[in-house]
């Protein structure tokens, strides 16, 4: 059988009511007349994109895809279908799964409609052709080093890898970037564009990203987000300049420092007061 998933030259045996029967090593496949935007005549020969239909059939369309077997490209997720996993666009009519198992454990943080993943594509066990999200050794060969004068600057990337620990992506340069937990206030979703600040260039050439804004920037933030909190609990929390950091990162996404400045900017304000490891709403 010719593969399926690739790109080949096959002859018009004839024209039929439905479209054009191919052949190519003695195999047949349908190009549905919605496949092709022209007119073909018998023995020309046309460069098609072969997959099997819902029964099975070996189906040949001439609108060529970005993606093919063992090649990568960027593609644009189109559906994200509950507990199956997410479509994407290819570039062709026939748009393919990236299965579950091959994205995160956690829905929240699977590719929205209009992210895009690097993907090429290959087979489940039932020979259907699926995308699949390039690991970090086949994007390893695919990054560029990135320069010390990236250090403070802007960059914009894609989330290929996501989990606790923190996220990787690729800059539009590039370049492999990492945001640490630490360094967000959410977990990114897979294939998500980014825009964040470098805060190191590595020797290897790689980056280290936040998220998080500068430190003057975001102290107004994380202090409304602490008002909002406290208004949404009668005008109390159980945090203050003792609590634990890991007990304040799990409830405000914020380090025990950037939780300490914003408490310092609402108390100079006279808008909280802390007591007994407390904080109250004045």
């Amino acid at each position: 059988m010719l593969p399926i998933g690739t790109i080949q030259t096959m002859t018009v045996l004839r024209k039929i009511d439905t479209g054009y029967v191919l052949q190519k090593d003695e195999l047949e496949a349908l190009l549905h007349h919605n496949e092709t935007d022209k007119e073909i005549e018998a023995e020309e020969k046309i460069d098609v994109f072969l997959y099997t239909d819902k029964k099975g059939n070996l189906t040949a369309t001439a609108q060529l895809p970005s993606v093919v077997m063992d090649e990568y490209s960027w593609a644009e997720a189109v559906e994200v279908i509950p507990n199956l996993g997410v479509f994407v666009n290819i570039g062709t009519t026939k748009e393919m799964l990236i299965s579950k198992d091959d994205l995160p454990l956690f829905e929240t943080v699977w590719p929205a409609v209009g992210d895009k993943l690097y993907v090429t594509l290959g087979k489940d066990q039932k020979g259907r052709l699926l995308a699949i999200p390039a690991t970090e050794g086949v994007l390893a060969r695919e990054v560029e080093l990135a320069p010390d004068e990236l250090l403070n600057q802007k960059v914009t990337g894609r989330v290929y890898h996501t989990d606790k620990e923190g996220a990787a992506i690729i800059t539009e340069e590039n370049y492999r970037g990492f945001i640490h937990h630490t360094e967000r206030k959410e977990e990114p979703r897979l294939g998500e564009l980014v825009e964040g600040r470098v805060i190191e260039v590595k020797a290897d050439g790689t980056l280290n990203v936040s998220l998080r804004p500068l430190k003057q920037h975001s102290m107004g933030e994380d202090a409304e987000a602490i008002l909002t909190h406290l208004e949404q609990n009668d005008g109390v929390i159980p945090f203050g300049d003792k609590s634990d950091p890991e007990d304040i990162r799990g409830t405000f996404h914020i380090s025990k420092a950037a939780f300490k400045r914003a408490l310092g900017k609402l108390m100079k304000e006279g808008k909280i007061e802390q007591r007994d490891g407390s904080t109250y709403l004045k």
